[in-house]
């Protein structure tokens, strides 16, 4: 008999610890890309069900801690700004970057920026988790949990400010809730109403 005890078992995503929350968080703007180059601040930003930003080369993490880089997007960085949960600098200049230099410099790497803004900080505010829905063909796939630990409540495409909803985007957003088999919402961010158009199988 052997006197080794046996190994231990692998945690699990779920048997993983929090994250401890950093007392200072920064990000930084590199290359006009946003990055949280401390993993504590990452794995902080990302753990915990908040699914805040990208861990750099790790396409699903399968733990809330990790050792890489974080990359967030931008409405990410501005939402985050906002609530006064990171600081953002300017990596070259080493100044502290406002909530209207981010906007500025998002509104050219977004189409219409501002509205998709809107909705992105009224679903959160609304505590759900927002992720990327390109390869759904929407602006953003919307989970109560999170990726990995749920699936996508529903699909959300974005109305440009003060344009009203067409007869087109109506025929659009019923194929595409059918194609996902997902709720597909399109969202007004002037308002900030929604309009739910939920797949079925007759």
């Amino acid at each position: 008999m052997s006197d080794e005890p046996p190994p231990a078992e692998m945690p699990t995503l779920a048997q993983t610890p929090e994250p401890v929350e950093p007392t200072i968080k920064q990000a930084y703007l590199l290359s006009g890309r946003i990055v949280v180059l401390d993993p504590t601040v990452g794995s902080w930003l990302y753990g915990g069900g908040r699914f805040f930003g990208q861990p750099v080369g790790i396409h699903k993490p399968k733990s809330d801690i990790f050792t890489k880089p974080l990359e967030l997007s931008f409405l990410e960085a501005k939402y985050l700004l906002r609530k006064g949960l990171i600081q953002i600098i300017d990596f070259q200049k080493r100044e502290n970057l406002s909530i209207e230099a981010i906007t500025t410099l998002a509104s050219r790497e977004y189409d219409d920026f501002e509205s998709k803004y809107a909705i992105y900080e009224d679903l959160r505010d609304k505590g759900y988790v927002v992720r990327p829905g390109l390869k759904f063909g929407a602006d953003f796939g919307v989970y109560k949990h999170g990726p990995g630990k749920d699936h996508s409540l529903f699909l959300v495409q974005v109305m440009k400010q003060n344009s009203t909803i067409s007869a087109m985007q109506i025929v659009l957003a019923g194929r595409l809730a059918t194609t996902v088999r997902k709720r597909f919402v399109i969202a007004n961010p002037t308002a900030r109403s929604y309009y739910v158009f939920q797949w079925t199988k007759l």
